[in-house]
């Protein structure tokens, strides 16, 4: 696989690498590192594979999306491992990408996933099928597949979120690699296995506390591969933590990283 597309933020060292969600790119936590780069902290986001700017692959695992964060890291930010931060399945991308690689990462950062089957993931297969389902070579613009999407979104937030992956070069076409990913479900809510590994660096498992992917059972998975896990419930936020409540969100990693190493 050719390199991942990223978005640098700020103009101090990179201290942070940002890994979104299902259908997110890397943007989606520029807000968050912009509030970080206030703080003297440079960020790096990244699009993972089968998303945003970065190229699509044949299959789909964590394990591959995790080395393909890991060589981004050495080849990027040699000799100065950042915190490596993500939310949902990018989350789970970086708890394998630190468990695999320790040593190229300065501190953890998990929001909103848990190393367990997150059943929820199920609820973005009409979100796939509704995307999948416009027909991009009559698509006249963004407010015809708004409309189109209605019929199955309805929420206008959701819509919203997946009409930020439609672009116009020449033609109608979505970032994300539909297909491959409506095939993927099974492997997307899954947690591999990865054997009997731990990550000592500090760790911080940022959780909404309205979000239906927080259990608070799940901390003890968290601290068996994380044995320095500090969990943050972020108040009046769901999934998206860190657009439902971005101030608590960069407090959270802003103490992160005065705990972590430099």
């Amino acid at each position: 696989m050719s390199g991942l597309a990223a978005t640098s933020v700020g103009d101090a060292p990179v201290r942070f690498a940002f890994l979104h969600g299902l259908f997110g790119r890397g943007r989606n936590w520029t807000q968050i590192a912009q509030g970080l780069a206030a703080l003297g902290h440079g960020s790096v986001l990244f699009d993972l594979p089968n998303h945003g700017a970065s190229p699509w692959t044949a299959t789909f695992s964590y394990a591959e999306s995790a080395a393909a964060v890991c060589a981004e890291i050495e080849n990027r930010l040699a000799g100065a491992p950042p915190i490596l931060v993500g939310h949902s399945m990018g989350g789970k991308v970086a708890m394998i990408g630190a468990l695999t690689r320790p040593e190229l990462f300065a501190g953890l950062a998990v929001v909103d996933i848990s190393p367990t089957e997150s059943g929820q993931v199920s609820s973005f297969g009409p979100y796939l099928a509704a995307m999948r389902g416009i027909d991009l070579t009559t698509l006249t613009g963004k407010a015809d597949a708004d409309r189109q999407l209605s019929a199955t979104v309805a929420n206008p937030a959701v819509r919203q979120f997946l009409l930020t992956n439609l672009r116009d070069r020449g033609g109608w076409h979505w970032q994300p690699n539909l297909e491959l990913l409506a095939a993927s479900l099974p492997e997307l809510a899954s947690w591999p296995e990865v054997g009997p590994v731990t990550f000592e660096r500090p760790t911080s498992w940022v959780v909404g506390e309205r979000s239906p992917y927080y259990r608070a059972e799940d901390l003890a998975l968290m601290q068996r591969y994380f044995p320095s896990v500090h969990q943050v419930v972020i108040p009046d936020a769901g999934h998206w933590v860190h657009a439902d409540n971005p101030a608590a969100v960069i407090t959270a990693l802003a103490e992160l990283s005065a705990a972590s190493p430099r």
